[in-house]
């Protein structure tokens, strides 16, 4: 079933402005956020959903998710009544602004339904050999279909080695004394980002039901391109959850450390990590060029993104300040520059 021609061009223009905002807003996420909105775009115009279900569960999924932004950033664009907080009021806030009555319940509710994902998707039924043979390399797109060539054990366990290795990455904050002071609330954090990221990986998988490359590929054993966690490919979650672990690692140290120099150092080493797990995923054979693209845009997203939008307002060293204009009936935002320190 395709996409129809309204709905997709509707949802790529509303994309487009919430892309373009959320840019502005979070300058640290506009690579990630690019990404995702291209492979967002993508997906709009070239994969098939199975049936109405999936589409309904997938518009939801979007839809309440649209609103947690939302929400959050409420909290995070600056008002003039804002900017008259004084110095001694900042020094006696915390780095990051908890609402246990909203965090707690949503991190219970994510990492929840992540493990139920898990469950679901690992958990498929065998598919039927026929099914298999009938898969054509051609039917790939230009761009995906030479991975469906790759294969190797080697690779998949390496990449295993990253995922589990970056995992207990978030733990080197408690090292740091301000960090380690604010552990409950940042451990918090860690629990609701991995879930936000657990949760798109396990709907998306089960919405979009992607072969992976080996599935393709006639030298791979055949009980392994049958076994059910074959069609989990889309999007690649390995370097997701990867990508959230270190990305929200380097985050909220930088948050904590806002005069640290050379923080492009942390970021890029997440970024490493996010990547080299991709490509070991995709020479293992187990995820598309599109997957993994997909994947490191959306943990790099979340691993970002969660942290700042709990930040306290008292400590966003953003220099840009957006405030609401309403003129004579005409809505829209002034934009405010600090230049220098």
């Amino acid at each position: 079933m395709q996409w129809p021609a309204s709905f997709t061009s509707a949802g790529i223009n509303i994309l487009r402005t919430q892309t373009s905002l959320l840019c502005t807003v979070v300058p640290d996420c506009s690579f990630a956020l690019t990404g995702i909105f291209a492979s967002v775009q993508y997906f709009f115009l070239h994969l098939k959903i199975d049936n109405m279900k999936n589409i309904l569960l997938l518009t939801l999924f979007v839809t309440f998710f649209s609103i947690t932004v939302t929400a959050q950033l409420s909290d995070t664009i600056i008002t003039p009544t804002d900017l008259q907080t004084t110095q001694a009021s900042v020094k006696n806030k915390t780095v990051y602004k908890i609402k246990p009555w909203v965090d707690i319940p949503v991190t219970v509710v994510l990492d929840g339904y992540s493990f139920y994902g898990m469950s679901v998707i690992y958990g498929r039924d065998p598919i039927p050999e026929s099914v298999i043979l009938a898969l054509n390399k051609n039917s790939v797109n230009s761009f995906d279909r030479p991975i469906t060539n790759n294969y190797s054990v080697k690779a998949k366990n390496s990449s295993d080695l990253f995922f589990y290795g970056s995992m207990p990455v978030p733990l080197l904050l408690l090292l740091d004394k301000k960090i380690r002071k604010d552990g409950l609330q940042v451990g918090l954090l860690l629990l609701e980002a991995m879930g936000t990221t657990g949760a798109l990986y396990t709907s998306s998988a089960m919405i979009v039901n992607r072969y992976r490359p080996y599935a393709y590929n006639s030298d791979v054993p055949m009980s392994i391109r049958t076994s059910g966690g074959t069609k989990n490919s889309f999007f690649a979650g390995h370097p997701a959850l990867v990508a959230t672990a270190t990305f929200f690692t380097a985050k909220v140290y930088c948050d904590y450390h806002p005069n640290m120099k050379n923080k492009w150092i942390l970021y890029t080493i997440a970024g490493g990590a996010a990547a080299a797990t991709g490509l070991l995923r995709m020479q293992g054979g187990q995820h598309f060029r599109s997957d993994v693209i997909t994947g490191v845009s959306i943990g790099t997203l979340v691993g970002i993104l969660v942290p700042h939008l709990h930040k306290n307002k008292s400590f966003n060293s953003s220099k840009l300040t957006l405030l609401p204009n309403i003129q004579n009936g005409s809505t829209g935002f002034t934009a405010f520059y600090k230049l220098g320190k």
